[in-house]
């Protein structure tokens, strides 16, 4: 049985591709072709196009990678032909006719709440001085930094996009749970795994897991790549 050569990597909201770099370094090392998505985060349906560029341009099938808000963009371009699996690390993986708003609406109590300050001009951003504990607790305070000080703006238009028809129906999935999460508590990372029938995972972790902790997701990656049906 071969093993699935070409990896996709999407980002969250509020940060970019570059997070991704160790993963990246990980796996471009045993020979897997490794693309990053830059998605400007302005609408689901806009993120959903840059992905789907990105997968055209594969040789072959993919392993198309979401983290956070980058769960929902997989999901929707998931279903792209070119797609062998897909992983979700620490991210959201709604349902059809869901939205990453819908999955945060109730907030179980007790639970951490996400300092994401009220929109301006459509956009959101964390607090900065609360970044680091709420996104990157286990991230380097020098890196946490300046992932606070470089936020890229989250479109509220981009949370609300709801997805058509939810690729892991028809996909396998993978599931990364960060144990430490504060921004999507870790029972609802669970369960939407188990929503999905994923394989899943669990690490100790931030949300930012993928920077922190790239050796357990490139391992989680492999393993799907390695996946045939």
């Amino acid at each position: 049985m071969s093993t699935v050569k070409n990896i996709v990597l999407v980002h969250g909201g509020f940060v970019d591709g570059s997070g991704w770099q160790s993963v990246h370094r990980l796996l471009t090392r045993e020979g897997f072709n490794v693309s990053v998505v830059q998605n400007p985060t302005h609408s689901l349906e806009g993120d959903v196009g840059v992905t789907q560029r990105v997968l055209e341009a594969q040789d072959g099938p993919a392993v198309l990678v979401g983290h956070s808000y980058g769960g929902a963009v997989v999901t929707e371009a998931g279903r792209d032909e070119r797609v062998a699996a897909l992983v979700y690390i620490a991210a959201f993986a709604p349902d059809k006719g869901e939205s990453v708003s819908s999955l945060i609406a109730n907030p179980a109590p007790g639970e951490p709440v996400p300092p994401i300050l009220p929109p301006q001009d459509g956009f959101l951003f964390l607090d900065r001085e609360k970044f680091a504990a709420s996104f990157a607790g286990d991230v380097a305070p020098e890196e946490a930094q300046f992932m606070a000080d470089s936020q890229v703006p989250w479109g509220v238009e981009a949370l609300n996009g709801t997805v058509t028809e939810p690729a892991w129906r028809t996909k396998p999935s993978w599931y990364l749970v960060a144990t430490e999460d504060k921004m999507i508590p870790p029972p609802a990372q669970r369960a939407m795994a188990e929503r999905t029938g994923a394989v899943v995972s669990e690490t100790a972790g931030s949300h930012a897991i993928y920077v922190s902790q790239p050796d357990a997701v490139a391992e989680l990656i492999k393993q799907a790549a390695a996946h045939q049906g």
